[in-house]
């Protein structure tokens, strides 16, 4: 790797395992919790409102701190004491999970609400972590480099996304091949948060003794941005009053109000949610053009528009993933579901779900090439040889409890060649790759709910596949050209991993109304606005000169 500090970067992407590491394990978890907790599928779909909706909440704290002190303090600590303070949060977010669920029962509602408080502590420290640890990434070397760079901390986290599933899996449920309800306990939820707790605390640890991790700051004065914090608080109240009423409406208080009243008015609300992120930005960076004063970093329409990116990013990401587990084992008559497979419970569906996030795990290896200081020839041939390689450690983690069929094999590899065409075709330009996997999603999800059988499911897998580099592209591309805003257009941007607490809920309930199979309609708009997104991005920054 060239003019980097490498040793620093090798310490930094330990904590990049994490997030992926629970991410990923969401997906197993949440059809666990709809059947243990006897929940619906929006119910369950709260476990992902939770964990990525206090990645909003961490960091619009951490900005209301920063303007009324007018002190940056994330810079007064600094990159590294960030992510300490960040995994001691979440240290005490794994600890309350103990006795959240000790005693718990099947069919105790109640209990899960405790352990979606849990995720929601867990889910703060990593907003901590994530606002320190992206912009800490990318000032270790040359800020051209620094998509390369969060790609090779994306490849570590998507290693933690490919053995999360799998190792959840078989904590929650045994080496058993189908799940058996009647001796399934919460007490091994609890020791595998006591055991998470003991490893975030042994990681910042590591983090306050290291000596190749300096304690990095931005040395650009705090930029208050009183508009903007405004814009986010009206944002904070419409989701609060929603998702407030909608958690209300589970209450024996409404158990005589008519269902599909009540469904519909789920639907309305959680929809609100989602026009009210796209509906306040695209206010707030229209009042900035005309008046920049107060708003920070939103005056950049770059900033603007990379905030819905990586709203809509995560949002799809994570949810085709999180309804995959429903997906696989609903039955809809002689054994088969919805799209022509074998009813496949939470247990054997988890090597579907670790394949999905192996899927990130292989874009990002491959994206990551970019970071070594290499031969143009030498970079052709690893961008072929990397993705298989990957797929290789894929293989060998799901070898220990659900192998991957050849079949199964043979498909992933031919999609795998798609992705890299993609990759040559880009030609490691950030808005040529947004473009062309952006474009590869929609066709992608429209082959799923279309299709059947093999087809169908390695159609929604591949989502994986096309997600995997966009973090580093929207990230990088958005706080180009930001100067002394880097830090703050940061942190808008990390509060916009929002797109994972309101786009699955928002599908679980279109689920719920209309079926699991339509509820991925969601999915193709998610990434016809991202192709959107990079068509208009690339006119943004060509007028500013950026690219």
């Amino acid at each position: 790797m060239k003019n980097q500090n490498n040793p620093a970067l090798f310490t930094l992407i330990t904590v990049f395992f994490f997030w992926g590491f629970f991410g990923a394990s969401n997906g197993v978890f949440i059809p666990f919790c709809k059947t243990y907790f006897q929940i619906d599928q929006f119910q369950a779909q709260l476990v992902e409102f939770a964990f990525y909706g206090a990645y909003f909440i961490g960091a619009l704290i951490l900005f209301i701190w920063s303007s009324y002190s007018k002190i940056d303090i994330l810079n007064n600590w600094g990159y590294k004491k960030g992510i300490i303070y960040g995994l001691l949060i979440s240290i005490l977010g794994a600890v309350f999970m103990y006795p959240s669920v000790n005693g718990a029962e099947q069919g105790d509602t109640q209990v899960f609400y405790y352990v979606l408080i849990a995720l929601f502590i867990i889910g703060l420290g990593f907003s901590l972590q994530q606002t320190a640890a992206n912009p800490f990434a990318v000032s270790l070397g040359d800020q051209s480099t620094g998509s390369n760079r969060l790609n090779l901390a994306g490849g570590v986290n998507s290693f933690g996304t490919a053995i999360g599933p799998i190792l959840i899996a078989f904590v929650l449920f045994g080496s058993a091949s189908e799940v058996d309800w009647d001796i399934i306990e919460l007490s091994s939820v609890q020791g595998l948060y006591i055991a998470v707790a003991i490893a975030f605390l042994l990681v910042a640890i590591f983090f306050y003794v290291s000596k190749n991790l300096p304690d990095a700051k931005n040395d650009e004065p705090f930029e208050p941005a009183s508009k903007a914090k405004n814009m986010l608080i009206i944002m904070t109240v419409i989701m609060t009053i929603s998702f407030g009423w909608i958690f209300y409406s589970y209450t024996p208080a409404f158990e005589n109000t008519k269902v599909t009243d009540l469904e519909n008015y789920r639907l309305i609300l959680t929809t609100a949610c989602l026009i009210s992120v796209f509906g306040l930005i695209f206010k707030a960076n229209s009042s900035a053009s005309k008046n920049s004063q107060g708003w920070g970093a939103l005056k950049y329409p770059q900033l603007a528009w990379g905030m819905l990116g990586i709203f809509t990013y995560v949002g799809v990401e994570v949810t085709i993933q999180s309804n995959l587990g429903e997906l696989l084992k609903v039955d809809v008559g002689e054994g088969i579901n919805a799209i022509g497979l074998a009813v496949l419970d939470e247990a054997q569906s988890a090597k579907y779900i670790a394949l999905y996030w192996g899927g990130l795990m292989i874009g990002r290896w491959t994206g990551s090439i970019g970071a070594f200081d290499i031969s143009n020839s030498l970079k052709k041939i690893l961008l072929f040889i990397t993705p298989f390689i990957a797929f290789g450690v894929i293989i060998a983690v799901n070898a220990f409890s659900n192998p991957l069929t050849l079949v199964e094999i043979g498909i992933f590899s031919l999609l795998i060649i798609i992705q890299i065409i993609g990759f040559y075709l880009a030609k490691d330009n950030a808005v040529k790759i947004m473009t062309i996997f952006s474009s590869l999603g929609i066709i992608a999800m429209l082959i799923g709910i279309f299709g059947s059988g093999n087809i169908a499911l390695f159609a929604f897998l591949t989502g994986g596949l096309f997600c995997s580099i966009m973090w580093p592209c929207i990230f990088s591309l958005s706080i180009t050209g930001l100067g002394k805003y880097t830090s703050q257009g940061s942190s808008f941007l990390v509060m916009m991993i929002l797109g994972g607490a309101i786009i699955p809920p928002l599908q679980g309930k279109l689920a719920d109304i209309f079926g699991i199979i339509s509820s991925y309609w969601i999915a193709v708009l998610c990434f016809i606005f991202l192709l959107i997104y990079s068509i208009t991005t690339k006119k943004i920054l060509s007028k500013q000169k950026l690219i």
